[in-house]
């Protein structure tokens, strides 16, 4: 009951709809919010701009081995399935392109280093491509889950690169090299690595590269086509190492040490380029 003579208090109002009275505030600026405004804290309620602040500052969680988790969407893994499918389109359309684009080693040699990544998005035929899309579908996911977004972009490419790398240094000078193949089995050795670290059933994993594996040797022998098996070791063992310093980082400077033996072995990979395109100059008499 007001006094006669005495001014009343004004009631007051939320701060982002004046024609609200409210008697809450924020828990965190102190200012007053309606119902519709009110966010659940874990004392009291925030406002919307306060909990977006809050959503800034908070750190991301990380998965076991240092990259960041982003949920259930292993955006990574669909994003390569769509570039390998929208190359195979172009190449497709284009009949020029995929021979600019494959592993062929003399071009190699003169200096179009660029095949040795792109031949990894190239494919010969539908069913060489939806085998290998296919396989990414199936263990790509997980991988990206465990190891987080740019460590398994990091391992996706040096496995391809591990693949081209062998198979510019052994393959035949004739043979052009493609498909996603060295990276897939580099995710194989990777998941194996990975599996063994985390204490799971890896058995699966080793009856996939064992079959693959068979495939690969065998397939050419029986008067099939010809497959790339210095592709496909050098996917397998890329993918293995670069997992294992993944999974066996010191956790005390995990990402110095990850980010330091990719690097490392990037280097490697350039040396053995340099170095078998050093001998090939040579053996063309152009050195």
């Amino acid at each position: 009951m007001s006094v006669p003579g005495t001014p009343q208090e004004a009631t007051p109002t939320c701060y982002r709809h004046p024609d609200r009275a409210t008697h809450v505030r924020c828990n965190r600026c102190n200012r007053y919010i309606c119902p519709e405004c009110m966010n659940d804290a874990a004392v009291g309620h925030q406002c919307d701009e306060c909990v977006g602040a809050g959503a800034k500052t908070a750190r991301q969680p990380k998965t076991s081995f240092g990259g960041r988790e982003h949920g259930a969407n292993p955006a990574i893994t669909y994003a390569l399935i769509a570039i390998n499918v929208a190359m195979f389109v172009l190449e497709a359309a284009s009949r020029g392109l995929k021979s600019e684009l494959v592993l062929f080693a003399p071009a190699v040699a003169d200096g179009e280093w660029y095949r040795l990544l792109t031949s990894a998005f190239m494919h010969y035929g539908v069913t060489h491509l939806l085998f290998n899309m296919y396989a990414l579908f199936v263990i790509g996911p997980p991988l990206e889950k465990w190891l987080g977004r740019s460590r398994f972009i990091a391992l996706y490419a040096l496995s391809a690169l591990g693949g081209s790398v062998l198979v510019y240094l052994l393959s035949p000078l004739n043979a052009a090299t493609a498909g996603a193949s060295g990276a897939i089995f580099g995710l194989f050795g990777a998941s194996f690595v990975i599996g063994k670290r985390l204490n799971l059933d890896v058995r699966w994993v080793v009856g996939l590269i064992a079959i693959n594996l068979a495939f690969t040797f065998v397939i050419p022998l029986m008067g099939g086509q010809n497959i790339s098996w210095q592709g496909h070791i050098g996917g397998l063992v890329t993918g293995a190492v670069v997992a294992a310093v993944y999974a066996y980082a010191p956790p005390e400077r995990r990402t110095l040490f990850q980010v330091s033996v990719s690097v490392a072995i990037l280097a490697a990979f350039v040396l053995l380029i340099w170095w078998r395109t050093t001998q090939l100059l040579t053996l063309f008499g152009i050195a």
